[in-house]
């Protein structure tokens, strides 16, 4: 509660209060009608109300959201478990970031601490899985999938292809890679501006690089976003995609057998 209620901006979901009576505690946020986010991308019919442009603006508004809880809060705030459920829509469907259960806060002059693992497999960074490396560049992983299900229509954790291996991160790369990205983007989504998708695409790709340090911050993928003239890089390879395209585990794999993170990952 006390970090939720120091985070205060348009894209974060408004915390109202508080109750203590009775036998269950109750967090009181902002009504928001739209429900989340889950509800409409991965529905068939419903996924037809989100055209390109409101796409665009509820990835544009959850980089913002990201932005100020990783750079504008007291300390340094990490969410940890950014997916579409977890972004709420409201009447005109703008984004607020929303369930803080989750939440880490340091100092913003730490560059990552070591925790217990802690969130929704498909959505983890790849350091944070293997060695519980925390940092903001956890959340910017989380988000790079959340961009491409946005362009795509289809759940992470859910993808399947022809290539049983695929996740939607590596079918991504390999279109991008064969200059073919238009395949993946959702049939049921009228665009006018295909290089603006593929553009978004390439954003959402260097998000979800293997190597954190490779990975943008939410201040230089805002400014990708929002100015066209700024030149994207080239993404270098997702993560467990080998140079001939076989999957492979970290090699601090084991990390899974412990305790703690069988008890604190969210398979769901």
């Amino acid at each position: 509660m006390d970090i939720i209620s120091r985070a205060k901006h348009r894209n974060l979901v408004q915390f109202l209060g508080y109750s203590l009576m009775g036998p269950e505690t109750l967090l009181v946020y902002e009504y928001l009608p739209n429900n989340s986010l889950d509800h409409k991308l991965f529905d068939s019919e419903r996924k037809k109300e989100l055209d390109w442009q409101k796409r665009l603006t509820i990835i544009k508004g959850v980089a913002e959201g990201l932005q100020y809880l990783h750079h504008c809060c007291e300390g340094k705030i990490i969410h940890r478990d950014i997916k579409a459920s977890n972004i709420l829509l409201d009447v005109r469907c703008r984004p607020k970031i929303a369930d803080f259960g989750l939440v880490r806060s340091f100092s913003a002059e730490d560059s990552h601490r070591t925790t217990g693992i802690a969130g929704t497999l498909g959505y983890m960074a790849p350091e944070y899985i293997a060695r519980g490396i925390l940092s903001e560049k956890v959340d910017v992983y989380s988000f790079g999938i959340l961009m491409l299900e946005i362009i795509s229509g289809k759940r992470n954790n859910k993808f399947s292809s022809a290539d049983s291996v695929d996740t939607l991160v590596t079918a991504v790369w390999k279109h991008f890679q064969s200059g073919t990205l238009t395949q993946v983007v959702d049939e049921s989504m009228d665009v006018n501006d295909i290089e603006e998708v593929r553009r978004v695409g390439q954003v959402a790709l260097l998000c979800t690089q293997e190597i954190p340090s490779l990975r943008p911050t939410l201040t230089m993928v805002s400014k990708w976003l929002r100015q066209k003239d700024l030149e994207v890089p080239e993404p270098s390879k997702p993560p467990f995609l080998n140079e001939i395209g076989e999957y492979f585990l970290p090699s601090d794999s084991s990390l899974f057998c412990q305790s703690e993170t069988k008890k604190n990952v969210e398979p769901r």
